[in-house]
Formats: structure tokens, C-alpha cells, sequence
């Protein structure tokens, strides 16, 4: 595989406190050192598939322009840097399957957790009482991180070193310090380890900054749970 050094990528992404979808390949391409143009385009309707149609085939964020070349959706995005750069899979083999494994289950499940606690990093909530399904994903996140910060030694899921396996739960972060999700103290450990990480210390700044408001991730919030602190500029 021949790898590259430096390309003009831009990465196109959306609100800081909304869109975890595009928290991940910003903040995989922050923590291994891979330069981009940082592009935002706000959600500035319950829907911008017409707007951001203009630059991602699928109408939603995040997109990576690469040249005459656009790849689309997180996991087809590090796939993309993947075949152009190291790092974003572990060296290792059985911490590569393992990070590949978890990348995959994160991309297609815990749809309750997504949807009952909604991301917005700049606030604090008291969250409504957890369905069955919640205390599943929850429960099920404190397996995984555990299993990977067991088997591969920390402090990152799979090993000593940043990888996708980090940047796609990098949201999950965010959502367990907004509705303080006992994930136990083994996973919280990996939970406060992110949250130091300069590139998601960036990430919350420029989400605490933001002054834009979106109706309809407004109205999920206010569905997760009562706010009990809003840090966000005004």
C-alpha cells in the first residue's frame, strides 16, 4: 500500500454541538495529523437535503473532497484515509479486528442511545427515565470498551495510540458526560481520556462558540430530558 504524505483534502461537516456523524472523520483526521480544509455548513433547516445535495450525494454531512473526488458517510470517509494514510486502523492484527469489529457495530447499532439521547455537547440534561432498549445500549458500550481497553492495554479501545475505534465512539464521549451515562468506572476512564484529547478539547471550543440553533435538534433535546446547564454562546 502506498501511502501519502500529504493531500488537499477539504472536510465538510456541520454544527459542532449537533452532528456527531461528522465528529468522526474530523476528529480521526485531527488526532493522526492528516491536514484538510475545515468547511461547515450549519443545519440550518429540519432538513438540507436540497443544500447539502450541492456537495454530498447522499444530502447529509460529512463529505470529503478530495480533488474530483468526494467520498461520503463516516465509515466510507475512513475508509478512504485508511487506503492513503496510517494509523487509522491499529498495526496490530488482533487490535485491527477488534477496532474494524467495533467501528462496524457503532456504524449500525445502538439506534436507542442515538435517538433517546441526542448529541449536544454544549449542555447538561437530566435525562428522562432509560427505556430497557437504553440501559442495552449502555450496557453494551461498557462491555466493548472494556473488552478493548482490557485485551489491548489502553488508554485508547484498541491500544496506546488514537484510531477510527476511538473516533467513532467520540460522540458516545460527548453523550456520557451531556446525560451522565454510568458507564462504569473502566469505560469512564476511556470517557475522561477523550475528553482531554486536544483535538475533542477543539471540537467542544468551537461548539461552545456556535450561536446557531436548529428547531428540530432543539425539540430532540428538550424529548431527552430536562436541561440543567447550557453553556453555549448566546
Amino acid at each position: 500500500m502506498g501511502y501519502v504524505d500529504a493531500m488537499a483534502y477539504t472536510l465538510i461537516t456541520a454544527n459542532r454541538n449537533y452532528s456527531s456523524w461528522s465528529l468522526r472523520p474530523w476528529v480521526l483526521m485531527k488526532a493522526l495529523g492528516i491536514a484538510f480544509e475545515d468547511r461547515v455548513e450549519p443545519f440550518a433547516a429540519a432538513t438540507n437535503y436540497a443544500a447539502f445535495r450541492s456537495f454530498s450525494p447522499t444530502g447529509q454531512v460529512p463529505a470529503l473532497v478530495d480533488g474530483d473526488r468526494t467520498a461520503w458517510d463516516s465509515l466510507g470517509i475512513a475508509l478512504y484515509l485508511a487506503d492513503r494514510h496510517p494509523g487509522v486502523w491499529p498495526a496490530d492484527e488482533a487490535a485491527r479486528a477488534f477496532a474494524q469489529c467495533a467501528v462496524a457495530e457503532m456504524h449500525s447499532g445502538f439506534a436507542t442511545l442515538r435517538n433517546d439521547c441526542t448529541m449536544n455537547v454544549g449542555v447538561r440534561v437530566e435525562p428522562n427515565m432509560p427505556s430497557p432498549a437504553l440501559h442495552r445500549d449502555i450496557a453494551r458500550l461498557r462491555e466493548l470498551w472494556g473488552q478493548g481497553l482490557d485485551r489491548f492495554g489502553g488508554p485508547f479501545l484498541a491500544g496506546s495510540v488514537f484510531t477510527a475505534a476511538d473516533a467513532f465512539y467520540a460522540p458516545v464521549a460527548f453523550r456520557v458526560r451531556t446525560y451522565r451515562l454510568d458507564v462504569g468506572p473502566v469505560a469512564q476512564r476511556w470517557v475522561d481520556h477523550m475528553l482531554d484529547h486536544p483535538a475533542m478539547r477543539q471540537w467542544e471550543a468551537e461548539a461552545l462558540a456556535e450561536t446557531w440553533r436548529e428547531d428540530a435538534h432543539e425539540a430532540e433535546l428538550a424529548a431527552a430530558g430536562r436541561i440543567v446547564a447550557d453553556y453555549r454562546a448566546t
